[in-house]
């Protein structure tokens, strides 16, 4: 059984630096038992990525404090543990794949959440020259099974130099470009969403690459593969 789920709620309640710091031992353990997991998974995406081989657990996973000064929420912590695994690091403008872990909310995702507007304007010209590819990409029956459509948050008109009746406007309308699938929280605690995102991730190979193709001019011209 992972301890991440039952710590979570707990800390969801009880969101103080009082709080956490009486339970630094629990948050501890179960900080170490999710780095395990997340170098599992690193290690599974080498296979196929050698660039994730230079990466350590602790280079993807996220802190556990929060950033609250412009936010009208002053809760110290995430109510959450979270991963994200790119070739180029968490801060890259590339594609990776994320990990989510929430009681009740825990999903895997991965693509690309609002680009800068360099690199939107690298996507949408990829889309432009490409689009029938992602369509492909997108309507293939395991990705669609897995993961339904292609979201973000879109234009309410379409973007600036593309016609409003251009074949894959509404692909040309996303701000960002993601998937995602949910977990249960039974395959938490059972340790089965490693496995999970394993397969999801190789599932979702042919939208990063795609991506990873838009916009490796914007980065060093090496894709994700």
């Amino acid at each position: 059984m992972r301890p991440y789920l039952e710590f979570l709620s707990e800390l969801a309640q009880n969101n103080s630096k009082e709080w956490m710091d009486a339970h630094k031992k629990q948050y501890l353990a179960c900080k170490e038992e999710f780095l395990e997991d997340v170098a599992v998974i690193l290690k599974g995406l080498a296979e196929w990525e050698p660039a994730f081989e230079a990466f350590k657990a602790k280079d993807c996973v996220f802190r556990q404090n929060r950033d609250v000064r412009f936010s009208a929420n002053k809760d110290p912590y995430k109510i959450n543990f979270a991963a994200y695994f790119s070739p180029k690091g968490k801060k890259s403008e590339g594609p990776g794949y994320y990990l989510h872990i929430q009681p009740g909310q825990s999903f895997l995702g991965g693509g690309i959440y609002m680009p800068m507007g360099e690199t939107l304007k690298k996507i949408r010209k990829e889309i432009d020259y490409s689009g029938t590819e992602l369509r492909k990409i997108e309507n293939e029956a395991s990705f669609k099974k897995a993961f339904g459509e292609i979201q973000g948050e879109k234009l309410k008109t379409s973007p600036r130099d593309y016609d409003a009746d251009h074949e894959f406007i509404e692909y040309l309308k996303l701000k960002s470009f993601t998937v995602t699938t949910p977990l249960k929280d039974r395959e938490i605690n059972n340790g089965q969403f490693i496995q999970r995102a394993l397969v999801a991730f190789d599932t979702m190979r042919p939208f990063q690459e795609f991506l990873s193709k838009a916009v490796e001019e914007v980065e060093d011209g090496s894709g994700i593969l």
